[in-house]
């Protein structure tokens, strides 16, 4: 079942404002419980870490920071670049 534009974009938010920080400190505490690597082999570590936690909420981002597809062009508050023609007086 495919989530709704509202439902990614709300799911986004939950992810990254609560999601994300208790992964961080997940991942620095478990990285810390091992002796401490090298620097370039740490750094690794944690870029590798960085790229994983996406991965299966990928799809839960996609397109969550353009206008919802779904919304009347003529609704949304603000266009800056004229696309859906709501600079015209027609």
């Amino acid at each position: 079942m495919a989530l709704s534009y509202k439902a990614r974009k709300r799911w986004s938010l939950v992810i990254l404002v609560i999601g994300l920080p208790i992964y961080i400190i997940l991942a620095v505490g478990i990285v810390a419980l091992f002796e401490r690597p090298p620097i370039l082999v740490e750094l690794g570590i944690y870029v590798g870490l960085g790229f994983l936690w996406i991965m299966p909420f990928k799809k839960v981002f996609i397109g969550v920071g353009k206008p919802d597809p779904d919304a009347d062009p003529r609704s949304y508050p603000h266009d800056p670049a004229g696309k859906y023609g709501l600079d015209d007086d027609s």
